[in-house]
């Protein structure tokens, strides 16, 4: 069956076409809820949450755009929503910080399983702005509409999002040499 053919089904709520749906596209929107999630169990309920939502909206699907973007887009929007309700984007003093790099040397290679965790280990506010922003490529714009505040605040928390992942990863680099001597 064709993905036109599935969504067509879907529009009907055709179960097995929605757990078609579910199974081949699953993997990757749960690893997507995976980055903007805290922890396994709440990817697990933005997942579900995203779902559901994906299959009363189906009908609103209307072919402009990938198909795999737009249910993307709902699953990132599902778990910021968590977020926006629970207020972590409140008290941020915009002005504090500016743009900061990260900048690693090829010879000092961190362990990615290290990067993603320390990804995830993010305060909410910094981790959103920071794989919004870095990982899947929104601007300070995009970004200040989808959490509804403003784009100073979202380049200070992507800037302090970028100090405190340099600083675990100098750490990690520092505990790395000393182990290896």
């Amino acid at each position: 069956m064709s993905l036109d053919q599935l969504i067509q089904k879907c529009k009907k709520n055709d179960t097995k076409a929605q757990s078609e749906l579910y199974k081949l596209f699953s993997g990757k929107l749960f690893a997507l809820c995976l980055k903007y999630s805290k922890n396994l169990v709440e990817a697990e309920d933005n997942l579900q949450d995203a779902f559901v939502t994906i299959f009363e909206k189906m009908s609103q699907y209307n072919y402009k755009g990938s198909f795999e973007g737009w249910l993307k887009r709902i699953a990132i929007n599902t778990a910021l929503q968590r977020y926006r309700s629970k207020g972590v984007f409140s008290i941020v003093n915009e002005n504090s910080i500016e743009d900061a790099s990260i900048e690693i040397e090829d010879n000092d290679a961190v362990d990615i399983d290290f990067l993603l965790l320390s990804i995830q280990e993010l305060p909410d506010r910094y981790r959103l702005v920071f794989n919004l922003y870095a990982l899947d490529g929104y601007s300070h714009k995009e970004i200040a509409k989808m959490l509804d505040i403003t784009t100073g605040t979202t380049k200070s928390n992507l800037a302090r999002a970028r100090m405190i992942l340099k600083d675990k990863i100098e750490k990690h680099k520092a505990s790395s040499n000393s182990q290896s001597l």
